[in-house]
């Protein structure tokens, strides 16, 4: 059976309607857009009642004033006018002084000498055995004298006593031109304390009868042994 359609029902007839009432209603909204304003937002701000208005401070400019200009010189004036002076002017004679030689003020003129200082130089002592006259202690040979004198008054280091140290110190001084003993010094040692001793004795030592060269007294050096033995 064949259906057949009403040209009533069919909806192409009306498509140019809805065409036209769609354009309408499109207008219409853009024409409301362009219409369409946004109202300014008021923005609330708080301010202050209490503030107080600060008031700036104006600075007067001050201008230094310059220094005024130095005055110029003043010319001298001249004159033609010529003062006439009086002749009759006393002049005391004694104001001047007589250039004629006078005993009492003159000055004495003296040769000047330089002072030659005499360069002192120290003589070296001569050795014992050089000597013409050997120096002496209390009045006889030190070989013997002096080593008396001195094992007389020598004391034995307590700490070199218990440890039997002993042995032979040698020593070198100078006997000087009056008699004293001089620059001590350890030219063979044992130990520290038997030197010490040994140094000590010898720089304590009265003095001696110097020796002599040409009949005049002079430095001589001399070398002794000092003998440490435990018995």
């Amino acid at each position: 059976m064949e259906v057949k359609k009403t040209p009533k029902a069919s909806l192409e007839n009306k498509r140019l309607i809805f065409t036209e009432i769609g354009m309408v209603i499109s207008l219409l909204v853009v024409l409301c857009a362009f219409n369409y304003t946004t109202k300014d937002k008021k923005e609330a701000a708080l301010v202050d009642e209490n503030q107080v208005a600060v008031e700036e401070e104006i600075v007067p400019i001050t201008e230094e004033t310059p220094p005024p200009p130095e005055a110029a010189p003043k010319i001298p004036v001249l004159s033609d006018q010529i003062d006439i002076v009086d002749d009759e002017i006393q002049v005391d004679d004694n104001m001047f002084q007589s250039l004629e030689d006078d005993a009492n003020t003159g000055v004495e003129i003296m040769d000047y000498v330089e002072e030659v200082q005499e360069e002192t130089v120290e003589e070296a002592p001569i050795p014992f055995q050089l000597v013409e006259e050997q120096p002496k202690f209390n009045g006889g040979d030190p070989k013997t004298e002096f080593s008396r004198w001195v094992s007389q008054h020598l004391e034995y280091p307590e700490i070199a006593k218990e440890n039997g140290v002993q042995g032979r110190v040698t020593l070198s001084f100078t006997v000087g031109p009056d008699g004293a003993i001089s620059n001590v010094k350890v030219l063979r040692g044992v130990n520290p304390d038997l030197d010490a001793e040994a140094v000590r004795v010898v720089k304590s030592s009265p003095k001696w009868t110097p020796g002599k060269q040409r009949d005049r007294a002079v430095k001589v050096s001399y070398t002794f042994p000092v003998l440490f033995q435990l018995h």
